[in-house]
């Protein structure tokens, strides 16, 4: 492998691949489906996924609360976007739309963090932790949506010293505004490399 993606110090981060998010019939999937990037999506997905396996990298699956009836209860200041999740009841716990995604499913060896209730995967979690404990030092960032919780977890992970990929078509947002003002304007400001699906697979050595 490349030295840009050094093989004992590179991990992927798979960010929420629910159903809900993902899978025909989830409550996320036709804002995502109605935009430019969803087109392939899933093929690009799985793509950057099996390039990471078969390159021998760690694979963190990095998911959302998963939310039931009461989650807020007492809280003071609950975000708007939190808000909105928790009456949607997206991602529901024991629901359907809270499952893996068939296709991206954890296999034996991922590692699955605790979930966030925000944005970042960092955030409240062990995501930190557990990629030190594997003297990680590199991430690639897969999944949705590109304008929250990938871009919260990309610019917690520069804070705290990683060097951040972003795979530009492996992600995908509710709207092309949103997708365009996460790439092309903040993504700059806190990734090292700003990359599609193909070009990262070949940096993995895959075709």
């Amino acid at each position: 492998m490349p030295d840009a993606y050094p093989r004992d110090r590179t991990a992927l981060l798979f960010v929420d691949p629910y159903n809900d998010f993902l899978a025909d019939g989830g409550k996320l999937w036709p804002r995502v489906a109605a935009t430019k990037g969803a087109e392939g999506l899933h093929a690009r997905l799985a793509a950057v996924t099996a390039a990471a396996r078969a390159a021998g990298l760690p694979v963190f699956i990095v998911p959302h609360h998963r939310f039931a009836l009461g989650d807020l209860d007492g809280w003071k200041h609950p975000s708007p976007y939190l808000q909105g999740s928790a009456r949607a009841m997206v991602f529901e716990k024991d629901g359907w739309g809270g499952q893996w995604h068939p296709e991206f499913a954890p296999l034996p060896g991922d590692v699955i963090v605790t979930e966030h209730w925000g944005s970042s995967g960092f955030a409240n979690t062990d995501l930190d932790y557990r990629l030190k404990q594997r003297e990680i030092t590199h991430v690639i960032l897969i999944g949705l949506v590109a304008n929250t919780c990938i871009e919260g977890t990309g610019r917690f992970a520069s804070e705290l010293g990683y060097h951040v990929t972003l795979v530009t078509d492996a992600t995908a947002a509710f709207t092309d505004e949103a997708l365009h003002a996460a790439h092309a304007i903040n993504a700059p400001t806190y990734a090292h490399a700003i990359l599609t699906a193909e070009a990262v697979t070949a940096a993995l050595g895959q075709p």
